[in-house]
This record gives C-alpha cells, sequence and structure tokens, in this order.
C-alpha cells in the first residue's frame, strides 16, 4: 500500500515558490512549516506501521495536520 505524500509542495503545488519565499522571510511561517514537516512524517510512519500508537493519538496528530495546514494555507494564499 503507497502512503499519499501530504509535504506542502504535493499538497499545493500553485504555491512552490510562495512557500519558499515564505520560509526564507517569514519567521512564523517557518516555525508553523517545521511543525506540520514533523508532525507530517509522525504520521506517515504511523500509516506505515513504524509505530503503533493509540487511535486516539493518531486521530490528534492527523488535526493537527489539518490546522497546521489551514493556516500555512491561509498564509500562502494571503499574499496572491
Amino acid at each position: 500500500m503507497q502512503i499519499e505524500k501530504h509535504d506542502l509542495v504535493h499538497e499545493f503545488p500553485e504555491f512552490r515558490e510562495r512557500i519558499h519565499e515564505l520560509k526564507m522571510n517569514d519567521r512564523h511561517f517557518a516555525r508553523l512549516f517545521d511543525e506540520y514537516h514533523e508532525v507530517d512524517h509522525e504520521v506517515r510512519r504511523i500509516e506505515e506501521g513504524n509505530e503503533t500508537p493509540s487511535d486516539d493519538y493518531v486521530e490528534d496528530r492527523k488535526k493537527r495536520r489539518v490546522q497546521l495546514k489551514d493556516e500555512l494555507y491561509a498564509m500562502l494564499s494571503d499574499g496572491q
């Protein structure tokens, strides 16, 4: 089974350049981007069966990933 990629460039390819720009120039965006990447990587390890936490923990991590993605998307689309 192939695990779907959720990194921001795959999620928002139209914002590739804007993602890079904000990562370099906006500390808040960079911090959220790093947290999103960490949470996404953790969820993928769980989905691949490398870790086996409780269902509640997995759901919390997935919810956090969505919250971060929503906040990052708002920042990306704000300058458009």
